[in-house]
């Protein structure tokens, strides 16, 4: 197996956000496919909604797409929306992000070429660090 990682870059942006899994859970409860369909892609719903403790994953998930919305500094709203932000997992189950256009347009705008994220959980959090890079060759 190749454990390199991916070359390094400029760190142009940084967000983190830390949620209580209680939470998810019961707005799960509440709305159900309402609020699942509304926040997280279908690629994810699929992912989180196979596991044995699906709220976990969607906390998660949660976290990262508000710690991406940090790193671009515009919160979700206009500009980020929530499905702008999609997590799925590499070949070695490492957490990847996804961006829709406006996502790839803010990408660009603030002069970045990838976002990173690391997500974990415990039975009552989940947390997500997320950063943006540049990984264009400098002169």
């Amino acid at each position: 197996m190749n454990l390199s990682l991916a070359p390094g870059g400029l760190l142009v942006g940084l967000g983190a956000d830390l949620i209580e899994v209680e939470r998810v859970r019961g707005v799960l409860e509440r709305q159900g496919p309402r609020f699942l369909e509304r926040v997280f892609t279908e690629e994810e719903r699929t992912y989180c909604s196979g596991m044995a403790h699906p709220h976990k994953h969607y906390a998660a998930r949660f976290a990262a797409k508000e710690a991406v919305s940090k790193c671009f500094t515009t919160g979700i709203g206009a500009e980020l929306g929530w499905k702008s932000v999609s997590i799925y997992h590499g070949a070695r189950h490492e957490p990847l992000v996804r961006l829709d256009e406006k996502g790839q347009g803010l990408l660009a705008q603030v002069g970045a070429t990838d976002v990173l994220v690391t997500l974990s959980h415990t039975e009552t959090h989940a947390l997500a660090v997320a950063v943006l890079v540049d990984r264009r060759p400098r002169a």
